[in-house]
Parts: structure tokens; C-alpha cells; sequence
């Protein structure tokens, strides 16, 4: 190699070496500059939640409300934030599939799987047990129901004898509930999923919106105590308006709620925080303020004067008319049994809805919740005794509301009696609801029940929509699945001798036996 050569790679090494040394200068420069940021920016996180632990501890210490945490500073404050989240831990890591309450996740998959257009199909056995007391076994036929033998639940007609009955097609129905209480995004789902579905959408307290004739379905106005949508400036019942809403075509029948199963003996609740501008107007109250209706229409105090209420809607409309109601006793359906047979058969409601006091998609007191009025599994067959006693059986229609949810309790209450079943808290399964237990806070997590926009946002109306028709029309279908099982050509054959009631373990009842259906003054 020549020396002028060699003496040329020597420079271009030398070249080479020193720029690689101001490269790694300048790495190392950035990476202690980049170090020395991320460290001061450590030390003042780790300063601002000194500050602010240091605040918290100071004030559990001044604060007189608490004991424990003023004992027990900051630990105190965990202690209850820990108790706040037991719920959600609970349900997902420690309730068996059975074991929640008000609905186990065993329903709520079941319903979740529906919507969803899947079959509600389980591998190596059910969960479900069969020597609980109250637990529902339908008595099956030797000689199932053939094919050729099937046929679709027929549409029931309610008030045939009203200008305009109502030619209702499915058994299962959606529940009132009402704008306010819901969001409007979960209004338009449940009225486009019923149009997919044909069945009816009940209003709810709140007044008939643009959102609850989205989808084109047919609807049951509810008229409240507080006679939202139809009330004049003194808050009385107005016929102009009754008989606006009643040249609607959508608008199928009237319902006027005397008590819900949330809270027997008490009006509506509509908390502050959902009361928006839009709400306020549609209801014609204040913005921003508690909602409280009366705990009873004004106007009715006795059967008769419920009955005058009927009738003067009826009247009015020209449509079928009855009332939402909890009983507690049988002396006050009987009572009201002997004031229509006192008038004559045609003053009658032309369909009547049993709220059980396990209902609860409403905001309601925990007292009253928890024990006010009877469960449906009581109050349904009363009921039904007391009407068809009467001889009043084929003249009122009997809707059955109360934790109704899965196709088997559908079932036990077409065979105790009902002729139509309604439920909120299925349909708000269908929407997405995750029991969060937030209904009445406004900060309902798949937005639902709240009217905070922002969680509004992740509620889908198309794709809700189509689960709300999902789950309505296979819960539908399966009441004739089940029916065919126990030998009937359709759902609406049920009667008390096809189901058995666990009464204790190993042992079950005929319901015709556990309650014999009462024979009817028309046949005696």
C-alpha cells in the first residue's frame, strides 16, 4: 500500500472518529437532558399528591361527620371508597351465576344472548335449581306438538267494544318508561326495535315525544298522576288534548297509572340533575328542579270514581282505557269487581296492568322498594281469580308487569292467568344496561338512563334498536317453543295445570292446585 494512500485512510478514520464522538456527546447530551425532564416532572407529581394527600389527611383530621375518618386518616377515605366498588366487584369476581340480586348474571346473559340474535343454548346441564322453592317446571307432554300442528299466537284484541280497539299482536311488550327517565337516544332504540318487532311501547308518565314515534309503533299513552302531555294550566285533565292524541294513529289505548311497583303509594320521581330545557318544556315544569308528582290522581279516591276516569276517557278518545296498578289486599279488586257489576259490564276497563312490588325500573325510596305491595307471583293470581269470578274474564284484559324477563316467568304468568306481559328491565337488558344501579344518579355508563350528552354518545340507535327487535321477537317465539313442549298449539292454551311450583325440595304443585281457578258467576 502506498504511504499517500495509507495516509488517506488514516485521516477518514480519524475523520470518522472524532464526528462519532460529537454524535455520542450529542446522545448523551439529549439523554440526560430528556432523563432530567422526566424526573422533574416525577418530582412535581410526586409533590402536587403530597399536597393534595397531605390537604385530604388535614381535613379528615378537622372534620367532625365522620369517626372513622377522623380516627383513621386517609385510610378512612379508602375503607368507604373500597365499599362503593364492592357492587361491581361482587357482580363480575364473586356472586356466583345465580346469586345477584335484583337480576343474576345467569338472566342478564340470557337476555344479553337474545338481543344479540343468538339461541339461548347451554352445554352439560343447566344452573337453574330445580328444588328451590318457587322454582318453575312446565309439565311436558308424551306427545310433543307436531309441526303441522303449530300455530303463530294469534293477535288478542283489547276493548273489542270501543270505536277503535286495539288488534295487539305479541304477548311480550315493552313497559312505561318514560323521556326524563330515559335518554332520548334509548326512546328511539326501543321504538324502532318495537316497530321491527310489532310490539307496543308504552309512553311512561313523561308525555308522548318525537322520539317515542320514531320507529312507528304502536304505543299505549300513560296518563300519571301528574297528567304529563295531557294537562291544562291548572294541572287538570284536558279533553282537547286526549282527543289530540287520540286522532294519532300510533296512539293505540290509554293507561292511567294509579301505582307502580317501585313505589306503591307514591308519584314519580324525576331528579333535578335530568330535568333539562327540552325535558322541562315537553312536561311543562321548571328546569333544574326535583320532579315529584302527586302520589295519586286528585280526582279518583273509590272504584267509582276510577271508573268515571275510564269511562270519561273512553268517551273522549274512543279508544281502550285502563289503568296500571300494585294491590296489596284482595279487598280492593273486589271491591272494584262489585262496582262494575253494580253499573254494567260495558263500564268495565278494557284491559287492566299487575304491577308486582318486585317492579322497579323507576327511582323509588329503598323503603318502599323493598316492602310495599305484593309480589307478582301473589298479586297475579288474586287478581285473576277475583275477574273471572265476576263473570268480567273475557271483558278485561289482564297485563301482568314485575321482573318478567326471561320466557319462563312469561309462561308461569300466561298460565296463572295474564293475557299480556310488559317489561322495562328486559328491554333495558337488551339495550345494554349493566345493572350499574345508577338510574336515578344521571351517570348511567352505557347511557341509557342518563341525559349527560357525553354518555349518550356510546348508545348506538340503529345497532340498539335491532337488539331491542332481537330480544322481542325470540323471547316472543319461545313461549311457542314451550308451549309445543307441553302438547298446545300456541302460547296463548296455557292454563294453571301446565306448570308446577316447587314447594320445597322434592316437592312440587300443580298450580291449578296450589291456586284453583274460582268458578264464574256465568257458570253458575
Amino acid at each position: 500500500m502506498s504511504r499517500h494512500r495509507y495516509g488517506c485512510l488514516l485521516i477518514e478514520n480519524n475523520k470518522n472518529i472524532f464526528l462519532n464522538s460529537i454524535y455520542n456527546d450529542d446522545f448523551n447530551n439529549m439523554s440526560q437532558t430528556l432523563f432530567f425532564w422526566i424526573f422533574s416532572l416525577l418530582g412535581w407529581i410526586a409533590g402536587l399528591l403530597f399536597l393534595f394527600f397531605g390537604y385530604l389527611f388535614i381535613q379528615d383530621l378537622r372534620q367532625t361527620k365522620s369517626a372513622i375518618r377522623r380516627n383513621f386518616p386517609l385510610i378512612g377515605r379508602l375503607r368507604y371508597f373500597l365499599e362503593s366498588q364492592g357492587d361491581y366487584f361482587r357482580q363480575y369476581f364473586l356472586s356466583n351465576e345465580r346469586e345477584e340480586m335484583p337480576f343474576n348474571r345467569a338472566t342478564r346473559s340470557w337476555v344479553y344472548r337474545k338481543s344479540k340474535g343468538l339461541k339461548g343454548m347451554v352445554g352439560f346441564g343447566s344452573t337453574y335449581n330445580l328444588n328451590e322453592a318457587g322454582a318453575i317446571i312446565f309439565v311436558n307432554s308424551p306427545y310433543p306438538t307436531l309441526e303441522e300442528q303449530r300455530k303463530p299466537a294469534a293477535a288478542l284484541v283489547i276493548g273489542k267494544d270501543c270505536k277503535k280497539p286495539f288488534y295487539a299482536k305479541q304477548i311480550v311488550n315493552i313497559s312505561g318508561m318514560s323521556y326524563g327517565a330515559l335518554s332520548k337516544k334509548a326512546v328511539q332504540a326501543l321504538s324502532i326495535g318495537a316497530e321491527k318487532s310489532g310490539v307496543w311501547l308504552n309512553t311512561g308518565e313523561g308525555g308522548l315525544t318525537d322520539y317515542h314515534q320514531a320507529g312507528k309503533a304502536d304505543l299505549i299513552f300513560q296518563i300519571g298522576t301528574a297528567k304529563f302531555g295531557v294537562r291544562d294550566e291548572n294541572g287538570d285533565l284536558c279533553p282537547k288534548k286526549l282527543k289530540e292524541l287520540a286522532d294519532m294513529e300510533q296512539v293505540k289505548a290509554f293507561e292511567i297509572k294509579l301505582s307502580q311497583g317501585a313505589k306503591p303509594g307514591k308519584g314519580g320521581m324525576l331528579p333535578a340533575i335530568k330535568v333539562n330545557a327540552e325535558i322541562a318544556k315537553i312536561r311543562g315544569i321548571p328546569m333544574g328542579q326535583d320532579v315529584m308528582s302527586p302520589n295519586r290522581h286528585k280526582e279518583i279516591s273509590n272504584p267509582d270514581e276510577l271508573l268515571d276516569m275510564i269511562n270519561q276517557i273512553r268517551d273522549i278518545t274512543g279508544k281502550p282505557v285502563g289503568f296500571k296498578t300494585v294491590i296489596g289486599t284482595d279487598s280492593y279488586p273486589k271491591a272494584f269487581a262489585q262496582a262494575i257489576l253494580k253499573r254494567g259490564i260495558e263500564s268495565a276497563p278494557d284491559f287492566i296492568t299487575i304491577d308486582g312490588g318486585d317492579g322497579g325500573s323507576g327511582a323509588a325510596p329503598q323503603i318502599l322498594a323493598d316492602h310495599v305491595g305484593l309480589p307478582l307471583s301473589e298479586a297475579l293470581p288474586m287478581i285473576v281469580d277475583i275477574f273471572h269470578q265476576a263473570g268480567l274474564q273475557d271483558r278485561i284484559r289482564i297485563i301482568a308487569s314485575g321482573k318478567l324477563v326471561t320466557s319462563d316467568q312469561v309462561v308461569w304468568a300466561l298460565c296463572a292467568g295474564a293475557d299480556f306481559i310488559v317489561t322495562g328491565r328486559g328491554f333495558l337488558f337488551s339495550l345494554g344496561c349493566i345493572q350499574s344501579m345508577q338510574c336515578h344518579k344521571d351517570t348511567c355508563p352505557t347511557g341509557i338512563t342518563t341525559q349527560n350528552k357525553r354518555l349518550q354518545k356510546g348508545l348506538n340507535v340503529a345497532d340498539k334498536s335491532q337488539r331491542v327487535a332481537n330480544y322481542a321477537r325470540q323471547i316472543n317465539q319461545d313461549l311457542d317453543m314451550i308451549a309445543h313442549s307441553c302438547g298446545l298449539s300456541c302460547a296463548h292454551d296455557f292454563d294453571r295445570s301446565h306448570v308446577r311450583i316447587v314447594q320445597s325440595p322434592g316437592k312440587s304443585i300443580l298450580m291449578s292446585e296450589l291456586y284453583p281457578l274460582p268458578m264464574s258467576n256465568n257458570e253458575n
